[in-house]
């Protein structure tokens, strides 16, 4: 998967006091930022809860509450655990409004992750993994021997043109505004070792099966992103041994089992930290 950054942006200061494309955010008035996206970007799972949403399962301690924080800007945060491309335009839950009614032509910064809910991709991919895994004691590769390329060729078909076409939207609505669409951080470790099928069950062989779907669905969103006009952030290198296998502490991503979240395979407070730091970094905010 291509390592590289779409844009080099400007300082943060630079940004409060010039401003944005086609947008003015001066130091006497915060930069309008628009959180977008789904479970990663409300960080589902990671205390304290936003109560102001039960249903949508966000965290306070999400990764655009820490940028926001970090940076003065002023956050309206509508990210929902569970939330696909659809939902950018649709209401996800009763009382819940499409996503992007939250953007308007003054917004300057929106952000999200999008995508992994789309065709049920993880949840599927992880669930027929995981069986197989158990099934077959942790040998051979029987989820990729079974499934094939169904899974990447859902991403292609759907969730690649959707990504696209929801970037385009969110253009429509805030024009000035620089949008940045994350990729998502390493769930499984290049290669299976013997630690990782107990907080995993998947197996050896389906390690970097699940590997590749994880990384052409980045791919996917970094496609889209460039094709749009939008800024990609790539976490392919930076998230490289914080995996879902790895011990507390160290991972960004908590694992299937024996891990520290009611809200598994998805990341906890260390990951959401270091995910708005890449952020930052990627759009010159630190």
């Amino acid at each position: 998967m291509p390592t590289r950054n779409v844009m080099i942006a400007p300082t943060v200061a630079g940004l409060l006091t010039v401003g944005f494309t086609g947008a003015t955010a001066h130091a006497e008035s915060p930069v309008d930022y628009v959180a977008l996206g789904d479970s990663y970007s409300a960080g589902s799972g990671v205390l304290p809860v936003d109560t102001s949403n039960l249903l949508c399962l966000r965290s306070t301690a999400n990764y655009p509450h820490v940028l926001a924080s970090r940076t003065g800007a002023r956050l309206k945060d509508v990210t929902c655990g569970a939330a696909q491309t659809k939902d950018f335009t649709a209401s996800q839950y009763p009382g819940v409004a499409p996503q992007l009614d939250a953007l308007s032509v003054g917004t300057d910064l929106v952000t999200f992750t999008m995508g992994g809910n789309d065709n049920n991709t993880f949840i599927n991919a992880l669930t027929a993994c995981g069986t197989a895994g158990l099934l077959s004691g942790g040998k051979g590769s029987p989820c990729k021997d079974r499934n094939g390329t169904s899974f990447d060729d859902q991403i292609e078909a759907n969730t690649y043109p959707a990504l696209k076409k929801a970037l385009q939207n969110i253009r429509a609505k805030s024009p000035g505004a620089r949008v940045a669409a994350l990729g998502y951080p390493w769930i499984t470790p290049a290669t299976a070792d013997a630690s990782c099928f107990a907080k995993l069950p998947i197996a050896a062989g389906d390690v970097p099966y699940m590997r590749s779907i994880q990384a052409h669905l980045n791919s996917a969103i970094e496609r889209a992103a460039r094709e749009t006009g939008a800024i990609y952030v790539d976490f392919s290198q930076v998230s490289e041994g914080h995996d879902a296998c790895k011990p507390a502490g160290t991972r960004w991503i908590e694992p299937l089992l024996f891990g520290q979240s009611i809200v598994p395979v998805h990341p906890n407070a260390l990951g959401e930290k270091r995910m708005a730091e890449r952020t930052m970094s990627v759009l010159g905010l630190g």
